[in-house]
């Protein structure tokens, strides 16, 4: 039946992943299992269905189930309750019992949800033992991937691998990835680059002060396009080439709607700012004076991009700040304090290195263990960190494609390249975001942020964004590269010793404001003054 339904899905060109095929194969019903994903692959958009898609969309698919003739209904019962489609469970706040209820959502309201937001990232699960090789082929296929973005630059003519280059060599160009980087006693720098075929050097001399000045920001791991001239000892670098990411115009929305980018709320902190946060919501049910009401109206979106609790264990001696000092509890609170939030209003939540999931990245989505509170919100949509994701699409208008990353990268670069250590990078996080769109990757240095080895590079930036959002840094501010907008989140936490520590001056309360059609972004202040 594997083999049937997997050709199936080919056929209709999409994919089930190995979860939600496990569940089908219990089932004998395979003509009602093909509708059913037909018609949740229609619904959703999605390439790629997975368990998490279906419970993410469950009352518009338990519906496709019960639509069903009666017969092929009961036979699929099973598989809809394992798909928690059948009934709802509801853990209760004061004990550890579960009580059940049936989904009270209309599947109109769910169409209206859903129909303006496509999740374009998926992260495959993998269980496996980790080993080296995973790593080996993991940095192959970033290398592979990134360099097919630089092949597409021109001025990368006359492209040899490393192991093609003989005698002396006037005029050509390589891809490489970035072994190692030393400062001679001459002030040069000397870069040893590898690709799949072999490593060499390449030196920049310091007489060339525009590439010495390229060379002197160039991290570990990157892969990057060099002309050059020398021999298979050494070559001399002319020109560096960055993959760098690029959209060709900012599109504008034909419909007038505003998105909203929040982060690093950090409830059940001692520090939370919850005067800001009750202030926020006040706004957004049209409750406080001297704002516009017809703008209110046009919010569609609003963004959380990491940090939507504090946790708990983050680091030693942390429950001595804790308000909340059980992380199920501060779901719990955070959960009831979003319900606030209107419906029409849609929550896109990715989480952050303080929400209870796994440090390395790709992060997945909450734990459900702890998390569960989240999942019964009806306008929220729980993302990976990182995600690509298209929001406010209409019948003449593509919608603008989001990338959303918490940035927990971001302070090895703060600290580790030199410019932006003279910018004081981490209260100026946007230049740490153009850093990273340049080079195509998230978290390009080996260090920089603890990750899996997938089979692909998943931090990898394959497709440029419209909209590039971050938090972590506590730090509000918006600017622009390429025609790409960056966006980077305040916080709702007061000042840390930690901040405090390295000189960090966290922005509090601020949400950028982004409207759709005409890209104005200004930003409202929630703070207590």
């Amino acid at each position: 039946m594997d083999g049937e339904i997997i050709n199936f899905c080919i056929e209709k060109g999409f994919l089930v992943d190995r979860d939600l095929l496990e569940l089908f194969s219990e089932t004998s019903d395979i003509e009602s299992i093909k509708l059913i994903i037909e018609k949740v692959k229609t619904y959703t958009h999605q390439n790629v269905l997975t368990k998490h898609l279906f419970e993410r969309n469950k009352e518009q698919v338990n519906q496709f189930f019960l639509d069903l003739p009666e017969e092929n209904k009961k036979n699929l019962e099973r598989l809809r309750i394992k798909l928690g489609l059948s009934i709802e469970i509801s853990k209760e706040t004061d004990s550890a019992s579960y009580s059940i209820k049936e989904p009270d959502a209309k599947p109109s309201e769910k169409n209206l949800f859903e129909k303006n937001i496509n999740i374009l990232s998926y992260t495959p699960k993998n269980n496996n033992k980790i080993e080296v090789k995973d790593f080996v082929n993991h940095f192959k296929k970033r290398f592979e991937s990134i360099s097919e973005i630089l092949q597409k630059r021109l001025e990368l003519d006359n492209l040899v691998s490393i192991d093609k280059i003989s005698g002396s060599r006037q005029g050509i160009s390589i891809i490489g990835m970035v072994y190692s980087k030393v400062i001679t006693k001459n002030k040069n720098i000397i870069l040893e680059v590898e690709d799949l075929t072999g490593k060499i050097k390449i030196l920049v001399s310091k007489l060339k002060e525009d590439i010495y000045k390229i060379a002197e920001e160039i991290c570990l791991d990157s892969v990057l396009g060099f002309r050059c001239s020398g021999n298979n000892e050494i070559l001399f670098a002319n020109k560096i080439f960055f993959p760098d990411s690029e959209i060709l115009e900012k599109k504008k929305s034909s419909v007038e709607e505003y998105a909203l980018f929040i982060g690093d709320l950090h409830f059940g902190s001692k520090l939370f700012l919850k005067e800001g946060l009750f202030k926020f919501f006040d706004y957004l049910n049209g409750n406080l004076e001297g704002y516009d009401e017809n703008e209110i109206n046009k919010i569609k979106y609003l963004f959380i991009v990491g940090d939507l609790v504090t946790g708990v264990g983050n680091y030693p001696g942390q429950e001595k700040d804790l308000e909340i000092a059980d992380l199920e509890e501060q779901f719990i609170g955070i959960a009831k304090l979003l319900e606030k939030v209107p419906e029409h209003i849609k929550i896109i939540i990715s989480p952050g290195n303080h929400d209870g999931v796994r440090i390395m990245e790709p992060q997945p989505v909450f734990d459900a263990k702890y998390a569960w509170p989240l999942y019964q919100l009806k306008n929220v949509i729980i993302t990976e960190n990182p995600c690509a994701l298209n929001i406010g699409a209409q019948e003449d208008f593509a919608g603008f494609d989001v990338l959303t990353y918490h940035g927990f990268s971001y302070p090895y670069y703060a600290g580790n390249v030199p410019e932006l250590i003279k910018k004081k990078a981490m209260n100026s996080p946007e230049e740490i975001m153009k850093y990273l769109l340049k080079h195509r990757h998230l978290a390009p240095t080996h260090g920089s942020t603890q990750y899996y080895p997938h089979k692909e590079d998943l931090l990898v930036i394959k497709n440029s964004p419209d909209i590039f959002v971050s938090g972590h840094t506590h730090k509000c501010g918006v600017s622009s590269y390429n025609n790409i907008l960056i966006i980077s989140t305040s916080c709702w936490e007061a000042m840390t010793p930690y901040q405090e520590k390295f000189g960090n001056e966290p922005d509090h309360c601020k949400v950028p404001m982004l409207n759709l059609k005409t890209r104005a972004v200004k930003i409202l202040d929630f703070e207590e003054k």
